[in-house]
């Protein structure tokens, strides 16, 4: 993290592009927001556009804006991300999920600093800072052809990698005393510590949602309970498990009792194997749209928060909810 910090201390002062990658729920918009604060585009506005939270057909006219009558529903003229963060910073998050044909437009407007309305025919010039972000790799997405190699080349100047969460060591406890008191004095709360079993839980989580998840587990927290210090008994699951631990020691036990019975007879132990039968099997899709409602509920209906505690990208849980919801419409 001190090598990220110095890339944006370094890269903050130039009009030079910032290309953000790392896994969803590191920091990429926060690091970006410090890009801007520590530029001298900092007395002006960033606008940030998710590439992907947004249906294709109208990313457009979120990122250049629209003139009235440009399409059905478009009431009145609108500002796009571009114009408003004109002078600042624009920044354009899950950048590899944008529509290859805005790319080129895309594309252009970089390179011109020029753009038009959706329905205008009037070209207009904007001075915006482009920092951009992916939870993909985005050369692998040039090599798939979903991503164009000269746009690639032309935002991929200077690249900062964020680490996931599991590979900072010791930053897990740095930020989670951070939460905590901030949530703390939100909620009302008196919590200032974590109990030493905690620490060690917290430590040995690999935390796949990474800070993000770690925002939702301390907040849960201090909504859920009240004293000064964190017991284990007080984490959620799936930390309180720290990854399938407490199923393992639920079977250590079993098998040190049939480890007992058998040393008694001079049996070797047996494993003892889960009798499934056809009727408990159910399809696929059925447990994939359980695990997804699940995780949306979680995240209170934040549907590109519950895609990275999954792993997926938020498109991905987009068009499977939209799928779901044709299918349940035709019944």
């Amino acid at each position: 993290m001190q090598a990220v910090y110095r890339v944006i201390e370094s890269a903050a002062p130039s009009k030079a592009t910032v290309f953000i990658t790392g896994e969803s729920g590191t920091g990429k918009e926060v690091c970006a927001e410090a890009i801007h604060a520590a530029s001298t585009r900092s007395n002006k506005p960033i606008i940030a556009l998710n590439c992907a939270a947004i249906p294709k057909d109208l990313i457009e006219s979120e990122l250049f804006g629209h003139v009235k009558g440009a399409f059905t529903g478009a009431a009145s003229e609108r500002e796009g991300a571009a114009e408003m963060a004109n002078g600042g910073t624009l920044f354009l998050d899950e950048i590899c999920e944008m529509d290859m044909d805005l790319q080129s437009k895309l594309l252009r407007f970089i390179q011109t600093g020029s753009f038009q309305k959706v329905g205008s025919s009037q070209v207009k010039s904007v001075d915006v800072r482009f920092v951009c972000a992916t939870n993909r790799d985005p050369w692998l997405q040039v090599q798939q052809g979903k991503f164009r190699e000269d746009l690639y080349y032309r935002l991929h100047v200077i690249p900062l990698e964020l680490p996931p969460l599991r590979e900072r060591g010791d930053d897990v406890i740095a930020i989670a005393n951070a939460l905590l008191a901030l949530f703390s004095a939100e909620e009302g709360k008196d919590f200032c510590r974590f109990s030493d079993e905690v620490t060690t839980q917290l430590l040995r989580y690999d935390w796949p949602g990474n800070v993000r998840q770690l925002q939702n587990v301390i907040r849960n927290i201090v909504v859920l309970h009240n004293g000064e210090e964190v017991s284990k008994e007080m984490l959620p699951s799936p930390v309180a498990r720290v990854s399938g631990a407490e199923i393992a020691s639920t079977g250590d036990n079993t098998r040190s009792e049939a480890a007992n019975s058998a040393s008694a007879t001079h049996e070797p132990v047996k494993p003892a194997s889960p009798v499934v039968m056809k009727a408990d099997i159910e399809p696929l899709w059925k447990t994939e749209k359980r695990a997804i409602e699940v995780a949306i509920d979680v995240c209170n209906g934040n549907i590109p928060q519950a895609a990275g505690l999954l792993e997926v990208s938020p498109s991905t849980l987009y068009r499977k909810l939209q799928a779901w919801q044709k299918s349940a419409a035709h019944e």
